[in-house]
């Protein structure tokens, strides 16, 4: 004859089976305090290298949607679209061919400031400019130029000018302005 077994009750927490291996240690154990142990380091690590990671670098924002194109003559910006100080890039086609590229920052001043993507100096060799905090920086050079001197400065190494105009809480950029102003830096086929 077999003999039964009885089969131990430690889901109770009334049973003796229950109380004897809560004592011995040898009960179940739930995992939710390890997985919850787990999540809560995963997140502590995720933040801590968030905040204490290295700096991250300032990449060009593309934001080419953020402009509205008011008609054929200008383009119509936000300036609250430039309330985080990031430089904003364009581009813009001229019916010839030539693709000229431009930006738009609020510098540290709080000015909204328009210059090519290009120098006097360095536009051969089309690299355009990074933005590092509060410096545009010459990709082909590594010459550093602060924000407040955009539109204010120009020549050499200095980010062109672009002329720009504000009306109320807009920026507007002529398409005239671009063309006249910025074919000669990105004419790459002239000697």
């Amino acid at each position: 004859m077999a003999k039964k077994t009885k089969k131990k009750n430690t889901d109770n927490p009334t049973s003796r089976e229950f109380k004897k291996a809560a004592v011995l240690g040898t009960g179940k154990k739930s995992k939710a305090p390890l997985i919850i142990t787990l999540f809560a380091a995963a997140i502590l690590a995720g933040g801590a290298l968030y905040f204490l990671g290295p700096e991250k670098e300032a990449g060009p924002v593309a934001a080419t949607a953020a402009a509205v194109k008011n008609d054929a003559t200008e383009f119509v910006y936000n300036v609250s679209d430039y309330s985080d100080g990031k430089a904003r890039y364009y581009s813009y086609k001229t019916p010839q061919g030539l693709a000229i590229r431009y930006f738009l920052l609020k510098s540290s001043d709080g000015v909204i400031r328009a210059a090519f993507d290009a120098c006097d100096t360095c536009w051969a060799a089309g690299k355009g400019y990074r933005q590092e905090g509060d410096f545009m920086v010459c990709n082909n050079c590594g010459l550093r130029f602060s924000s407040v001197k955009i539109n204010e400065i120009k020549g050499g190494c200095n980010p062109a000018p672009l002329t720009r105009e504000t009306r109320g809480d807009k920026i507007i950029v002529k398409v005239k302005d671009i063309i006249d102003q910025g074919s000669f830096y990105f004419d790459f086929n002239r000697s």
